[in-house]
């Protein structure tokens, strides 16, 4: 099974090779890195850019309107803020010209906690990301699906930009990504560059298949009928853990939805969930503060105000400039399973 960033490097590879990336560049994602995360090694078309994001964003949006597929990578998504200005220009365009020019970039950036990042390596940037019109956003739980969103990400005419949640980046998947070897050694050997000198080292691809998650496609990852539990990136899994504890000792059940899409996001799934249990809970690690979280709590409350049984609620991270290098601050800071599971229990219990 591969690792959710093996997963990005196998689809960035269909991409240059069957649906027509041309270009695929930022900070060290060429040789002989290949990314710090490793997401780009092996790449035919990777190459390295100077340290400027400002840069990468203006050379995509060029080799785009030149009639190029590019895959920009800005290294930590805490940089993307220098950007928001070209961001928001590269998302105006199709709108702009009335639907007659495209502009195919696919912005991936590492995105959240995980590392004990502190100030410049830490932060979350999907809320920031959903208020930029013309852009869709992404954000994959498990390495098939970073594989589908990201090939659905390369096709798609607009800008899309893919964030990828750095506490998942070495966990395997639990389901094969179609083509790949199903052992994980195998695997490795083939596609993963060696420690120390790296001359003369070539990936041998295995022979993939393609595979498609529709953008704006949510996935309901557990079924019940007692709350439902709306999440996705780094706390997804830790949503449908709590998910599974509160069954095993409370015998309750849940809904638990990984959106997988920011935006445009599937809120017929949302819809029909809160409709069903009357009790929702959304978990993000965004700060608390006009956190996405917060837009899929209003758009509950406006819609299904009289269908709720207990009030909804958000956990999200801390008001805070950034996650501590200690392990105990980066534990305080974002949501954890007890805090899930007891917020989770909170709602799936209090009396209507």
């Amino acid at each position: 099974m591969a690792t959710l960033v093996q997963a990005v490097r196998m689809a960035l590879h269909y991409g240059e090779t069957y649906l027509g990336v041309t270009d695929i560049l930022g900070e060290d994602v060429g040789p002989p890195l290949g990314g710090v995360f490793t997401a780009t090694q092996g790449l035919e078309t990777a190459w390295n850019t100077p340290l400027d994001e400002r840069g990468i964003i203006g050379a995509a949006m060029g080799i785009a309107y030149a009639g190029g597929r590019p895959v920009a990578e800005i290294q930590f998504c805490d940089y993307g803020f220098n950007t928001i200005d070209l961001l928001k220009v590269a998302g105006n365009q199709r709108w702009a010209g009335g639907g007659n020019y495209e502009l195919p970039i696919v912005l991936m950036t590492p995105s959240g906690s995980g590392i004990r990042g502190s100030l410049y390596h830490s932060h979350s940037f999907e809320s920031w990301a959903s208020r930029l019109a013309g852009w869709k956003v992404v954000m994959p739980s498990n390495a098939l699906d970073a594989y589908g969103l990201m090939l659905s990400a390369i096709v798609d005419p607009n800008p899309v930009l893919v964030l990828l949640p750095k506490a998942l980046l070495r966990v395997r998947g639990e389901k094969l990504i179609p083509g790949e070897p199903a052992d994980p050694e195998q695997l490795k050997q083939l596609i993963d560059a060696p420690l120390g000198d790296r001359t003369g080292w070539r990936p041998r691809w295995p022979d993939l298949d393609e595979y498609l998650v529709p953008i704006g496609a949510a996935d309901q990852v557990r079924e019940g009928t007692h709350a439902t539990l709306v999440s996705y990136g780094r706390t997804l899994p830790l949503c449908v853990k709590a998910a599974d504890l509160l069954r095993e000792s409370d015998g309750l059940t849940c809904d638990v939805i990984d959106l997988r899409s920011i935006f445009p996001y599937d809120w017929r799934m949302i819809s029909q969930s809160v409709l069903k249990t009357g009790r929702v809970l959304f978990v993000n690690e965004d700060s608390e503060v006009t956190n996405f979280g917060e837009h899929l709590l209003r758009r509950v409350v406006e819609e299904h105000f009289y269908d709720l049984l207990v009030r909804p609620r958000v956990l999200q991270g801390q008001h805070v400039p950034g996650i501590g290098l200690n392990q105990i601050y980066e534990q305080n800071t974002v949501p954890q399973l007890p805090h899930i599971l007891e917020t989770l229990r909170a709602v799936a219990t209090e009396e209507a």
